[in-house]
This record gives structure tokens, sequence and C-alpha cells, in this order.
């Protein structure tokens, strides 16, 4: 796959602007099958996400077409197979989404639990919770899950946890269910908004997403739509972070202010200036940042997807920094690699604390998963001298032309490929 290599100590300065969400584009890709007629999403990212979950729906039997301009054509008519083996879903966590899909389009679905970012614990038993409750057999057997309905009836359910994914999977399956579902402690990040946007837009009746009650009407069917993914937040407060570890002045465009107010707030609070207009931000970074703590909580707290990259910002800041993730049981993995890099980290558990150091030192490292991909990359240019980057494959899994972008800001970055 090849290595990300920086060269560091470079401020970033100028202008860029962000792709259309990861998060909201694996949700309503799988949505477009629930239709009966053709949708075209438009804003896509040009990641590995997207073009491997295109792959997936394609070899289940719809029909796909796209290309680099961000735009998908996705006819569900030739769509007819309930099944999604390891074999296709081994590569995206977000595979899962097939489960409400598939049960609500034939009444069966068979997925293999997915793969990703390995970053702790992603149960599915909310997700099971859900189908139960509209009145499937769940199960897990061999790594598949399986959920079967001979009719799906709404109902109320309470999530025991904020679950992003469990609140999307259950919206998936109820649009179809008899009656009115009503899904409580329901996650409100901006894709679940996005998705509720998009089935509504093809006919469906969904009520209250943003809120933490969601309420489903069951309808008969579905017809295609056109849907614009909603701008990338997490990538937008990546650049953002990156602009203030290296003392830059960077502008970050096509993106909703306030869907970043918690990163915008503690970057504030280290020290940074952050000028909003519109539907840009631009960020001028101090000569240091100042130590700031972090807890990460559902949306709209800060951000569990951010946690990575701010500590990496951290270990440049003057003072210690106590960083909390609530959310994954397994998210500060790649603590080590920064530790590589000069940075003085200690964490326990869920907790990491953070003591800044004066200079970071270019090393080889490896991103583990895609948002500690970005903590690399941060990292290394904040640092002094060479960073190799390896593992990439994790970051072009939710980045857009991370080299091409960061290039275009003054830095010293290039890909190469292994000899």
């Amino acid at each position: 796959m090849g290595k990300i290599v920086i060269n560091g100590g470079r401020s970033l300065n100028g202008t860029v602007r962000i792709a259309g969400s990861k998060n909201a584009s694996v949700a309503v890709i799988p949505a477009a099958l629930l239709a009966d007629g053709a949708s075209v999403i438009e804003n896509l990212p040009d990641i590995t996400d997207v073009t491997t979950l295109a792959e997936i729906i394609s070899e289940l039997g719809a029909d796909v077409t796209y290309g680099c301009d961000g735009r998908m054509v996705i006819d569900p008519r030739r769509f007819d197979c309930y099944q999604a083996p390891y074999e296709l879903v081994k590569r995206l966590r977000a595979s899962y989404y097939l489960l409400g899909v598939l049960l609500a389009k034939f009444g069966r679905a068979e997925v293999a639990l997915p793969g990703g970012c390995n970053i702790g614990l992603r149960p599915v038993d909310q997700h099971l919770k859900g189908f139960r409750a509209l009145g499937a057999d769940a199960s897990l057997e061999h790594g598949i899950v399986k959920v079967r309905a001979s009719r799906l009836i709404g109902a109320p359910i309470y999530l025991d946890v904020v679950s992003v994914g469990a609140t999307i999977n259950i919206m998936l399956a109820a649009v179809f269910a008899q009656g009115v579902t009503l899904i409580e402690n329901a996650a409100k990040e901006p894709h679940v908004v996005g998705l509720a946007n998009f089935l509504n837009s093809m006919g469906a009746n969904v009520q209250g997403a943003g809120t933490d009650v969601i309420r489903i009407k069951g309808v008969k069917s579905l017809h295609g739509s056109d849907h614009s993914v909603v701008p990338d937040e997490i990538e937008a407060a990546t650049f953002m972070m990156a602009a203030v570890a290296t003392g830059g002045d960077v502008t970050v465009t096509n993106i909703i202010p306030k869907h970043v107010d918690p990163v915008t707030a503690k970057l504030r609070e280290s020290g940074a200036e952050v000028e909003e207009n519109g539907d840009y931000l631009r960020v001028k970074g101090p000569e240091r940042p100042r130590a700031v703590n972090v807890k990460t909580l559902p949306y709209p707290g800060f951000p569990t997807d951010c946690q990575q990259p701010f500590v990496a910002l951290m270990t440049r800041a003057d003072g210690i920094s106590v960083v909390q993730e609530t959310i994954y049981d397994n998210r500060f993995g790649y603590a080590n690699e920064l530790i590589r890099m000069g940075a003085n980290i200690k964490v326990d558990g869920r907790t990491a604390i953070v003591e800044g150091v004066s200079r970071l030192f270019g090393a080889p490292v490896r991103a583990s998963d895609l948002r500690a991909g970005a903590a690399m990359i941060i990292a290394g240019l904040a640092a002094e001298g060479r960073t190799e980057i390896y593992g990439i494959e994790h970051i072009l899994r939710g980045y857009e032309r991370v080299v091409e972008k960061y290039g275009s800001l003054g830095a010293d970055i290039a890909l190469e490929n292994e000899r």
C-alpha cells in the first residue's frame, strides 16, 4: 500500500475545501436500496469506504454507477439478495447497516460481523434489541448476524446507550413497519439527520431526527430520490486541529460551522483564533497552544472521532491535558506511536494524561485505525524531521486526497510506494 512521508516543521496556511461526510455516506448508500427506483447521491467523498460499499451493493445485485465527481447513481430494481458474506463486508464496519435495509426489504437478513477500525468493542446488541422489538427473530451464529420476520410492527424502542449505529439501523428497518416506531435515547449526530432527510425525500415519514426521540410511521413503498451528503465535520475538525498544531492560518470551507462547535470551543480555549462566517471557519494557531481537558460525549458533545487528533495536538501544548474517552473502550492504542515521536502520554483505562513537550521528532509510526492515522499526520506536521506513516489504508478509508489537500496548505508531504 505504501506510506505517507512528512517532513515536518512547516505551518499550514491557505484554504481547504471539506468533502462530504464519510459517516453520512455509508448510511445513505444502503438506504437507497429501499427504493423501487434509482436514486442519485451527490457530494460523496473520494474515499475507500465509499468505493468498497459500492462494490458490496453491486455484488448483491444493485446497479451502481460511480465516478470521481462524487456522484453515485444506485438502481436497486435487480437487488434481490439478503445475504452479505464476510468476504464482502470484512473491510467495512458500516456494512452492518445492510441488516436494517435487508430486513425491511426482504423480511430477512444475514450479514457477517463487519471489519473496520480496531478501537474496542462495537457490540450489535442494541441493533438486535431494536429488530426484536419490531417483531424479528435475531441471533448471532458463527460470526453471522441473522434476522428474520414475517411482518414488522412499529414499537417503542429505548436504547440503553446512545448508539449512532443502532439508531440508523432501526430507522432503516422501521420505514416499512406497520404502525409507528419510537426510538428513544436516539443519537443526534448530523448524519442521523441527513439519513432522515434522505428517507423522507423518498417518501418515508421520519420525524424528530436531531432530537433524542425519533418517530417513524411506516409506509408501503419508497421511490428514488436525489440527495446531497452533508459536509464532513470530522475532516473539518481535523484540519482545524492541524492548523493549531503547526501555528498556521487555515480556512476550511464547505462546512456547517454548528457541527464543529465542540471542537471550536476547545481550540479557542487552547489559544487559537477561530473566525466564523457562513459556510467557512478560519483558524489561526498560537505559537504554542495551551493545555486543555477534553471528555468525549455523544453529539453535540466533543466527538470521539476527534479524540485521537486532539491528543496529537495536546502533545505540543503548554501544560498537562486530561483526555477522557467515554464512547469506546480501546481508543488510546495509538498513544505508543506518539510516544515514539517524543510525546509524554500516560494511559489509564479510558483516560490519557498528556504532558506537552516543546518538540516532537519525526519517526516511523503506524496508523492502527482511521482517526489514529489523522493523529499521526498532525504529529508529523508539527514534528521536526521526517515522519513515515504506515498502515495508510486506514487513513484512505475516511480522508479524501490527504496528501493533495495538506500539500496545498504548504505541508511537505508525499505518498511513497513500498519497494
